[in-house]
C-alpha cells in the first residue's frame, strides 16, 4: 500500500483546532479553534470525499483517532448528510493506531500499533491494496516524514493565519525536496496541493 497523508493547514502552517474548540483543540492554550469550518468549495469537499474512498486502511496518532472515534465512529450515513463517504469508509476499513498506551479500542475494526512502529508501518506498507491513509495525527506525520515513510503528501490550504497553535512543520526538523504531482485553488481561496517526497533538498554552495 502506498501511505499517504492529508492534513488541512491554515497559511501559517497550523493544524491545530480546524474543526472547532473542544477542549483537544484548546491544550496548550489555543483559542482560535474553527478557522477550517465553513471552507472550501463543492469541488473541494468532493475531492476530499474521493480521497476517504481510495483507502484500503487508516493509520491514526492516539490524539486524532480519539477524536475520530468520537465523532465519525458513533454516527451513521443519516447523521452526515452529504459526507456518507466518509462515514462509510471510516467506520468498515480497518484502522490502525500508533499509541503505547492505548488498549482495547472501542471502535470496531481498531487495531493498536504499540510495538516497534517502523517495522510495524512497513508491515503495513507491504500489504495488498492501494493507500494506507493518515488523516491529522500531526505528531505521527511528523515522524512517518522523518522516516522516509510517505509516499505522498495532500495539504488542504486554508486562506486564513491564526498566529498560534501547533504546526504541521516544526520549527526544527529533517529537510525534504518535494515534486508537486497536482494543485488547485477552489472558489473560496482553499488550496489542495500534492506532493510526494524527493529526498532532500539542494542547496546554494557558498
Amino acid at each position: 500500500m502506498k501511505l499517504t497523508t492529508m492534513t488541512q493547514v491554515t497559511v501559517d502552517g497550523v493544524m491545530q483546532g480546524n474543526g472547532g474548540a473542544s477542549d483537544e483543540d484548546r491544550r496548550n492554550g489555543f483559542e482560535r479553534g474553527g478557522w477550517a469550518l465553513g471552507k472550501g468549495d463543492d469541488e473541494t469537499h468532493a475531492f476530499i470525499k474521493q480521497t476517504y474512498q481510495r483507502a484500503d486502511a487508516f493509520l491514526f496518532g492516539r490524539r486524532t483517532y480519539e477524536l475520530f472515534a468520537d465523532s465519525w465512529g458513533s454516527r451513521t450515513d443519516q447523521d452526515v448528510p452529504g459526507w456518507e463517504p466518509v462515514v462509510r469508509a471510516l467506520n468498515s476499513r480497518p484502522k490502525y493506531v500508533a499509541s503505547t498506551t492505548l488498549a482495547n479500542p472501542a471502535w470496531s475494526g481498531s487495531t493498536v500499533l504499540s510495538g516497534d512502529l517502523a517495522t510495524a508501518v512497513a508491515d503495513l506498507k507491504a500489504k495488498p491494496g492501494g493507500e494506507l491513509q493518515v488523516h491529522g495525527s500531526g505528531t505521527l506525520t511528523q515522524w512517518l516524514l522523518e522516516n522516509d515513510l510517505v509516499d505522498e503528501i495532500t495539504l488542504i490550504v486554508v486562506p486564513v493565519i491564526v498566529g498560534q497553535g501547533a504546526r504541521l512543520f516544526p520549527d526544527a526538523g529533517p529537510d525534504l525536496a518535494l515534486d508537486l504531482v497536482s494543485s488547485r485553488v477552489d472558489s473560496k481561496g482553499v488550496m489542495t496541493q500534492v506532493y510526494r517526497p524527493a529526498g532532500r533538498p539542494q542547496y546554494a554552495t557558498a
